[in-house]
C-alpha cells in the first residue's frame, strides 16, 4: 500500500496543528510499514498508539477552536465524533481476529488529507486571527503550552 508523504497543500499555518498532523501522517506510514511486514504485534502497537495520539489531536484542536470562538466548532466535533465511531468499529473487527489494517489504512487516509483540506482549513483563519496563533508560532506558555502539557504530556 502506497505511503503518505506530507505536502506543503496540508499545513494549516497553525505550527502545532501542523506538527500534530505530520505525527499522525507518521503514525499512518509506521502501521503501513507493520502491515506490509506482515508483524501483528507490532501492527496493534502502531494502531492504538495511533488511536490514542489522535484522539488526544481531537480533543486539543477542539480546545483550539472554543477559545478562539469557532462558530463551527460544534460541527467540528460531530465530524470527530463520527469518525470515531467508525474507527471503532474497525477495532472491533480486529479485536475479532479478522486482518482490517488495509482497508483501515485506505480509509484513514482518503480521511485525514479530506479533513485538513476541508474541516480543519475552515477553522485555520479564525484561529489564527482570534488567537494569535501563527506558522511562526513557539510558544510554550499561557494556556497553550498548559493544553499540550496536559494532552501530550
Amino acid at each position: 500500500m502506497a505511503y503518505l508523504h506530507w505536502s506543503s497543500d496540508l499545513d494549516t499555518g497553525i505550527d502545532v496543528i501542523d506538527k500534530q498532523h505530520r505525527r499522525i501522517v507518521d503514525y499512518l506510514n509506521e502501521l503501513n510499514t507493520a502491515n506490509d511486514a506482515g508483524d501483528n504485534k507490532v501492527t496493534s502497537h502502531v494502531l492504538n498508539e495511533l488511536v490514542d495520539y489522535t484522539l488526544t489531536h481531537f480533543a486539543f484542536e477542539e480546545e483550539l477552536q472554543e477559545r478562539a470562538a469557532y462558530p463551527f466548532l460544534k460541527a467540528h466535533k460531530r465530524v470527530h465524533e463520527i469518525f470515531t465511531k467508525r474507527v471503532a468499529e474497525f477495532l472491533k473487527r480486529a479485536e475479532a481476529g479478522e486482518n482490517v489494517t488495509p482497508e483501515l489504512l485506505s480509509m484513514l487516509k482518503i480521511w485525514l488529507v479530506n479533513h485538513i483540506k476541508g474541516d480543519d482549513a475552515d477553522y485555520a483563519e479564525c484561529v489564527k486571527q482570534n488567537l494569535g496563533l501563527e506558522s511562526t508560532m513557539d510558544r510554550t506558555g499561557g494556556w497553550l503550552g498548559s493544553a499540550l502539557k496536559r494532552l501530550f504530556g
